[in-house]
């Protein structure tokens, strides 16, 4: 028996490893949406588009889920992502630096999938690792 975790786990993996975004199909729901901590959303096709176009800019991305936690019908899952700068990215020409970056997913399920995931992560450590900004010691 598939538990939730390991549905996750094998969804995330072939999507952000391997590039295999439409293994989401079987954790996302149809009517799923992805809420940004800018406010922004995302559906589900839009959001493997994104995942295709981070890909291409960083083609050995590798994602590890750190933590995941389940309680009901809610899961968090801590991650880290780390791959190298190798094509052009949100207009961003090509830099060849290795960037990691980390965050945390909390989703919602109906049943087996997901309706809803709201993720934080902060995209400036993303942008100071291609040397785009600066970001300053406190």
């Amino acid at each position: 028996m598939t538990t939730r975790r390991s549905q996750l786990e094998q969804a995330w993996n072939a999507a952000w490893d391997n590039g295999d975004v439409d293994a989401l199909d079987a954790v996302l729901a149809p009517g799923y949406v992805r809420y940004g901590s800018n406010g922004h959303t995302t559906d589900r096709a839009t959001f493997k588009a994104s995942i295709v176009s981070t890909r291409a800019a960083f083609p050995d991305l590798t994602t590890v889920v750190d933590d995941i936690l389940i309680d009901g019908d809610r899961a968090a899952i801590r991650w880290h992502s780390t791959g190298t700068h190798t094509g052009p990215f949100l207009g961003i020409p090509t830099t060849g630096r290795t960037v990691e970056v980390s965050g945390a997913t909390f989703a919602v399920f109906d049943g087996d999938t997901i309706t809803e995931e709201h993720v934080t992560w902060d995209p400036r450590a993303l942008l100071s690792a291609l040397n785009i900004i600066t970001v300053g010691q406190d």
